[in-house]
């Protein structure tokens, strides 16, 4: 595999949008080592339907400590005509969430792609990271990227806090990036410098309000807005005033309306439904349909078994990437960890490998 030489200050790069051509998937993979064991096979069901529907569209990369079982059984559910698109990585783990732990990828106009390898600290501490920070450089170890990811590793980021729109906005939420279990005591205005120097943005929008309850990461943006092409949001709004979430989500529907382009135009705003509360015992979920995932030709939405609201935020995204196939993931098991679709998945861009 060649590899890049050229310095990245050379190029004009940006972080894409996630609507943009992609070179795979990446998905680490639930074993029984991690916090998924109690409904191991649950949870593998539901990752092997992600990925057979992935490998229909684009390549998918598996990280997992031991890929032959995994292998055997994606090589025997999934359509002989893309086992060439899997592809596996032998590599310890402590959990699934690629979305927080896998590279951000930089492309620039001439096609130059960059990976950004940050520090991912188990969502502040709260949970072991230590195996899952170093998949990005074992992958690069091996070659896997077509250049070498640039190494940013004294500074938290997941990928799941932010979002761009591909043109040099990203957008994030106070509560997370300021959390001072990330990169305290670090302040706001350093923050955004970082991330305007790391990502290569223009501009940083911050969201004061959404936080959905039982979220654990304080806050990902990924669970309640996301960009579109042609300067749209979608965003999830609540419309019972009985749900104890109502006030916060209307505050965030009140800032968005405020927001500006980078061109000093309001953004279009397509609302997604709130779903039904989920439980586990007394706990409440933080189910979201906004943590769906975008790859070539197709929108994988999280779906929760409630028929009126799956099929309302299916239409919506379906409204918002146009000649995409949206198709429904049922996140009931995902969920029961505090995430869903997005958050198990990242995508790379065209050229990384």
């Amino acid at each position: 595999m060649s590899k890049q030489t050229m310095k990245s200050h050379h190029t004009d790069y940006v972080l894409p949008a996630e609507w943009s051509e992609q070179s795979g998937v990446q998905m680490t993979w639930p074993h029984a080592a991690t916090d998924w064991l109690p409904y191991l096979e649950d949870i593998t069901h539901t990752c092997v339907e992600m990925a057979r529907i992935i490998v229909r569209y684009e390549p998918l990369l598996i990280v997992i400590p031991d890929p032959a079982p995994v292998k055997a059984r994606l090589y025997d559910e999934i359509d002989a005509r893309w086992h060439s698109r899997l592809h596996f990585f032998a590599c310890p783990t402590n959990d699934t969430w690629a979305r927080d732990h896998a590279v951000l990828t930089l492309i620039a106009s001439d096609g130059r792609v960059l990976p950004l390898d940050f520090k991912f600290n188990g969502w502040g501490e709260k949970f072991p990271s230590v195996l899952d920070n170093t998949i990005n450089s074992r992958l690069a170890a091996v070659g896997f990227f077509s250049v070498v990811p640039e190494d940013h590793t004294d500074f938290v980021l997941e990928g799941g806090s932010i979002e761009s729109d591909g043109r040099g906005t990203i957008f994030t939420t106070s509560q997370c990036l300021l959390a001072k279990n990330r990169n305290f005591p670090c302040k706001k205005s350093f923050i955004e410098a970082q991330l305007k120097a790391y990502l290569r943005a223009k501009r940083v929008v911050w969201l004061d309000h959404g936080n959905l309850i039982g979220d654990d990461t304080d806050g990902h943006i990924d669970t309640i807005v996301r960009t579109a092409p042609d300067d749209a949001l979608l965003y999830i709004g609540c419309n019972d005033a009985d749900d104890e979430q109502f006030d916060d989500f209307r505050a965030l529907e009140q800032q968005l309306m405020t927001l500006r382009t980078a061109d000093g135009k309001p953004y279009k705003l397509l609302k997604l439904p709130m779903p039904e509360a989920i439980f586990d015992g007394q706990e409440r979920l933080p189910a979201t349909y906004a943590n769906f995932l975008i790859i070539n030709g197709a929108v994988l939405c999280p779906t929760y078994n409630q028929p009126r609201k799956d099929a309302e935020a299916m239409q919506t995204i379906a409204q918002a990437y146009p000649g995409r196939e949206v198709i429904g993931i049922d996140a009931r098991t995902i969920i029961r960890q505090h995430g869903s679709v997005h958050c198990l998945t990242m995508q790379f861009p065209r050229g990384l490998f």
